[in-house]
């Protein structure tokens, strides 16, 4: 690791310089199972490593991310680019969720004061709340930014054509537009890149990768004939279940994989993020370490460059635009979801 050096892009049009590799908070608290002093500890690597980009949730363990976050970088907030979110439903009530100005308006405060700071630099619409205009979202996040309480604000995991609808929708009401978009994106999911990606390239909006490792399958935790025993797989099994055949495909292409990276003097973790970060549409990948030795391993990608024939190699194994699992993919619109919407 001492080896590496960080990189640092432009995030979108804003003139912001934020690391390749961002820290991603979801693994603060309960989820994750990290405390205060392990969350602290993992921050403090971080930006030891060049990490100055950290994002963090309301949801995320009801909040208790967010406050450990705020322990964690109290008194360097100014050094750091900080990112939280909002619309995911907040406790039992009906209306602490969504996109509204009413809820968008107190969970700010509600973030702000968990975090113990006075803004925040990017403040995300978690995911496409469709009972919302994107004319009431965009006004109320338009005028958080001109109150000072967030520098700029960006949407999560939106579907392409919900991320063109927001960017016309700001230019017809001559509100702020998003100016991230955070989509999931890793070798096993990369549906994005036949969509999403054009579009956030069109429109110039910094892209904000999350789960580059495909929720572990990508750890190298993760082998033929091995125990499955990861965290992520603990609490969520189906997505591990290797009787199923979705699953044994995900395990088919890891191990060719992690032939690849062999081939090439990389970890497979290397292999990983170097390619998410390869696409020239893509800002930063989101890592979420739960313990500092996953840092620490995440952190050993920090300056890999993937040379055309690993890049050729990786194609063919997932071929460009294929998602594996496009089931747990989290931006299908709701009318193939929900029969009720489409059969009317």
């Amino acid at each position: 690791m001492e080896d590496t050096v960080m990189q640092y892009r432009t995030l979108g049009r804003t003139g912001v310089q934020v690391s390749t590799l961002a820290l991603g908070a979801m693994n603060f608290g309960a989820i994750g199972r990290t405390d205060q002093d392990e969350a602290t500890a993992i921050v403090d690597a971080a930006l030891e490593g060049g990490i100055n980009f950290v994002d963090t949730a309301d949801m995320y363990s009801a909040g208790e991310s967010e406050r450990m976050v705020g322990k964690a970088i109290a008194g360097r907030r100014e050094d750091i680019v900080l990112a939280t979110k909002a619309t995911m439903p907040m406790g039992d009530e009906r209306n602490h969720q969504g996109a509204s100005r009413r809820w968008l308006v107190t969970e700010l405060d509600n973030s702000l004061r968990r975090l113990g700071v006075d803004h925040v630099d990017l403040y995300q619409i978690h995911r496409w709340d469709p009972k919302t205009s994107d004319e009431e979202t965009l006004s109320a996040l338009t005028d958080l930014q001109r109150a000072g309480k967030i520098r700029y604000f960006g949407s999560s995991t939106f579907p392409a054509y919900r991320v063109v609808q927001a960017q016309w929708a700001a230019r017809e009401h001559h509100l702020s537009r998003y100016v991230t978009e955070q989509p999931s994106y890793s070798i096993l999911q990369r549906g994005i890149e036949t969509h999403v990606l054009p579009v956030t390239e069109e429109y110039g909006l910094g892209v904000l990768a999350w789960s580059p490792l495909a929720s572990g399958w990508l750890s190298g935790a993760v082998r033929e004939g091995r125990e499955i025993a990861t965290n992520r797989s603990a609490v969520l099994p189906r997505r591990f279940d290797l009787t199923l055949p979705v699953n044994r495909a995900r395990l088919e292409a890891v191990e060719r994989l992690v032939k690849v990276a062999e081939q090439a003097g990389l970890s497979l973790i290397q292999l990983a993020l170097g390619f998410v970060v390869a696409h020239p549409g893509v800002t930063s990948a989101i890592i979420g370490p739960r313990t500092l030795a996953h840092l620490e391993s995440q952190l050993a990608a920090a300056d890999t460059v993937l040379p055309a024939d690993v890049l050729d190699a990786i194609d063919e194994i997932v071929a460009p635009g294929t998602d594996l699992a496009p089931e747990e993919k989290m931006d299908t619109p709701p009318s193939l979801l929900d029969p009720a919407l489409r059969r009317r």
